[in-house]
């Protein structure tokens, strides 16, 4: 378990930050970048469940998904290839299974989609989407940061499920697809 005495080190003052492997690492670079990333993703989750009631199913799945988001942001800041790597909290199968599930489970009650949704309707429908598409960017990260160090590979599936995941519960949350915004192709023109 973590135990956080000190808030402040004064360890990242010089632009680096240290990694679950020990190695300092600077503050830019991609890996960083990819569990930065994963963190705003998490705080715009939390942002939704404000607006989500006690009670509503979803809360539960949002609840485990942000823990699920510390586990990837974890597996993340240590490198699959690291001397410490053994041992490490890494992303499970399971957990990516439990996305898919739910996602089946949720998708079975909406409308059919015809067309592309645009990102509001209710407060948390569009928290959920910011969140998707900070995930998305995520996403681009890591797989960016593969091309160069080593990420386990149920990282970058988890990341890919979420954001379907948070797009068919935003859709959810719009009563069911009822409220969501459709797209109309040069409507504007």
């Amino acid at each position: 378990m973590v135990r956080l005495d000190k808030i402040y080190t004064r360890g990242g003052d010089t632009g680096e930050t240290s990694l679950g492997s020990g190695a300092r690492v600077p503050k830019h670079s991609v890996r960083v970048a990819a569990f930065g990333t994963v963190d705003e993703a998490n705080g715009h989750i939390g942002v939704a469940r404000l607006h989500i009631g006690k009670d509503d199913p979803a809360q539960a799945k949002l609840a485990r998904i942000q823990n699920d988001l510390f586990d990837l942001g974890a597996d993340l800041c240590t490198p699959a290839d690291a001397p410490r790597s053994d041992g490490a909290l890494r992303v499970t199968p399971g957990q990516v299974q439990r996305l898919e599930d739910e996602i089946d489970e949720v998708n079975e009650g909406l409308a059919p989609l015809t067309s592309f949704i645009l990102p509001g309707g209710a407060p948390a429908a569009a928290h959920l989407h910011v969140a998707r598409t900070v995930v998305r960017r995520a996403e681009r990260l890591v797989v960016e940061l593969q091309t160069t160090e080593a990420v386990s590979p149920d990282a970058l599936k988890y990341l890919n499920r979420l954001s379907d995941h948070l797009f068919v519960l935003a859709r959810q949350l719009n009563r069911n697809g009822a409220d969501d915004i459709l797209w109309e192709p040069g409507a504007t023109r």
